[in-house]
């Protein structure tokens, strides 16, 4: 797959369709677009969600309890609910009442739902329930856990606040103790016709899921396409100032593994050696977003190219 250039494919809805399971890994805005836009799998679609987050309403309810993030599962949930209305009460934050003020509603739910059920996986299962969400959503450890960069200071930048607020990319990114993935996120990787990583922050929404044990040695093992997706706009931070090139060549040195098959980006990188599409919409009313019909349509273009470029690499070997 690496180097090969990128000829245009036409594709219909069928690649995706076609697919007995497809995984997503990431954050909260960029994961919960994609979950939205590939809703119609339904049960065949999975999200593997970073739950390391420190601040914010997520923060609040860490700080005065041992719990993961649930800022970013609450924020897919909201974004795969059909009612508007379902969708506000997930992300209501409180203001006026002192005892809960920055808190979110989704996020005390979430919590209490754990309170309640043997894991944190029960609680999201039963919450997307009662929403009527068909699509799973895993967290990527069901242990608390939190981001660490090692910056070229030989300093330790504890916590994704701190991460985010980084002049320059650090020389390493871990998590503060070893947590296991759930069986669940690592069966659905090692069953997966496609996975998809990104859109979203790269060192605190795209990076924390990598690092948890056992997720990056179990998509390297599996044939099935790993599709990078890029933001549409940099983002404000130092991993936004970088091409997308030098990004995944971070990544692959980080994780230890050459994962990424293809990528869709509209962001031009002369540099950029693996195949790539950038014929990508925004959403109309946010230049940030993707624009879900256009992300469906591309993401089945790069699915042509894959398979053609397989299929041609098969017959070469013959």
């Amino acid at each position: 797959m690496r180097e090969q250039p990128l000829r245009s494919y036409e594709a219909d809805d069928c690649q995706i369709k076609q697919l007995r399971r497809v995984t997503a890994i990431g954050g909260g805005h960029g994961l919960g677009r994609v979950l939205a836009s590939l809703q119609f799998l339904q049960s065949k679609l999975v999200g593997i969600v970073a739950t390391t987050d420190n601040g914010g309403a997520s923060g609040l309810l860490r700080r005065s309890h041992q719990t993961i993030a649930w800022g970013d599962i609450r924020n897919c949930l909201s974004q795969l609910v059909d009612q508007r209305l379902a969708a506000d009460v997930l992300n209501y934050r409180f203001t006026d009442d002192p005892t809960l003020a920055g808190h979110n509603f989704g996020n005390l739910l979430l919590h209490t739902l754990n309170q309640l059920s043997a894991r944190p996986l029960d609680g999201i299962q039963l919450l997307s329930r009662l929403l009527n969400v068909n699509t799973r959503l895993l967290p990527m450890s069901e242990s608390p856990v939190d981001l660490v960069a090692d910056t070229h200071e030989g300093l330790e930048c504890f916590g994704e606040l701190l991460v985010d607020q980084l002049g320059h990319m650090p020389t390493t990114l871990r998590l503060s103790k070893p947590v296991s993935a759930t069986p669940e996120a690592l069966r659905h990787l090692q069953r997966s016709d496609l996975i998809i990583i990104g859109p979203g922050s790269f060192l605190t929404s795209i990076m924390p899921p990598l690092l948890v044990d056992k997720i990056v040695e179990t998509i390297a093992s599996n044939d099935a396409p790993v599709i990078f997706i890029d933001n549409l706009l940099p983002e404000y931070s130092p991993a936004g100032e970088l091409p997308l090139s030098v990004r995944l060549d971070w990544l692959r040195s980080v994780v230890g593994h050459d994962i990424i098959d293809f990528v869709i980006t509209n962001i031009a990188d002369p540099n950029l050696t693996i195949p790539h599409l950038n014929s990508i919409k925004a959403a109309a009313d946010a230049p940030q977003r993707h624009d879900k019909e256009s992300l469906r349509n591309t993401l089945n273009q790069a699915l042509a190219a894959i398979s053609a470029t397989r299929h041609a690499s098969k017959g070469n070997q013959q």
